[in-house]
């Protein structure tokens, strides 16, 4: 079985349901003009309510979607899927080439993460990276080109030529990602004005809030001690300087790693959650603000 048989084999085993439409009903069977939108396996309600008209995407168009993805990036090696309001897939190219950020210690590889969403928004394909180091799989999102917008639609089969150049775009960010991210590691930040740009002054807290504040900065310095170790840089000096690099994988890494979360989420589910949290999107802006 070739590669991209096994990867649509992996997909529609993720997602082995569909997502149907139904009327809603107001009081005493009332009629209203909208439809909720269901999985066919547990009968969970998805996204929010519809029009008539709105034609809910299939995993077919999933798949339509991760393999014009390894049509433009030559074959992909591996999938991981996850479900919330919609299908997220993170997609490893297997042909292209890590990036050494600090010798070989420190590598970061491409990864393509699609969303397809039932919220009435377009679908978006972001050219991320994987980090070896800590494991952290990370969208910059304010790295121009690296996200795509894709029309939200049925049929994307119908599509494909428009959906391979997407991915080519993308595909041609990861050189200006590259760049972006060598130039984070050559910036020298204060590691403590950059928590207090992110969370906030500390203030005379007591209580839960203190608790909050106190672990929350522990657990990320634990975290950045030990990946500077791991990778060969020396440990923190008195002066707390660490590369913008650094300062932004270890708020990163905190949230998608180590911060609590309710219920079971899995890894791929953290990732996801990771990449829309306003502190991991604080981290990137002043980042990339201290790089210029």
């Amino acid at each position: 079985m070739s590669t991209v048989l096994t990867v649509a084999d992996r997909v529609r085993s993720a997602f082995d349901f569909s997502v149907d439409k139904f009327p809603l009903s107001g009081p005493e069977s009332m009629r209203t003009p909208f439809y909720g939108l269901f999985r066919s396996d547990n009968q969970e309600v998805v996204g929010r309510p519809v029009s008539r008209l709105y034609v809910a995407h299939q995993t077919d168009d999933v798949l339509a979607l991760v393999d014009a993805a390894s049509e433009a990036f030559d074959g992909v090696a591996d999938v991981e899927c996850y479900f919330r309001d919609g299908h997220y897939v993170s997609i490893q190219p297997s042909q292209e080439q890590r990036l050494a950020v600090y010798g070989t210690a420190d590598n970061v590889f491409p990864r393509v993460m699609i969303r397809a969403g039932y919220d009435g928004k377009a679908f978006k394909a972001s050219l991320g990276y994987y980090r070896d180091l800590c494991r952290n799989l990370s969208i910059m999102r304010q790295v121009r080109q690296t996200t795509v917008s894709i029309r939200h639609s049925s049929g994307l089969r119908e599509k494909m030529d428009d959906l391979v150049r997407s991915f080519q775009t993308v595909k041609e960010s990861w050189a200006t990602l590259g760049d972006v991210i060598q130039h984070l590691e050559a910036t020298q930040v204060s590691m403590v004005d950059f928590l207090r740009a992110v969370y906030g002054e500390p203030t005379a807290e007591t209580g839960r809030a203190a608790t909050v504040h106190k672990n929350r900065t522990e657990a990320i310095f634990r975290r950045l001690r030990r990946e500077r170790f791991q990778s060969g840089r020396p440990d923190i000096g008195s002066d707390f300087r660490v590369s913008a690099w650094e300062a932004y994988n270890s708020i990163q890494g905190y949230v998608q790693h180590d911060a609590p979360r309710r219920g079971r989420v899995s890894a791929f589910g953290r990732a996801v959650a990771a990449s829309s949290d306003m502190a991991v999107a604080k981290a990137e802006t002043l980042a990339l603000e201290l790089a210029v």
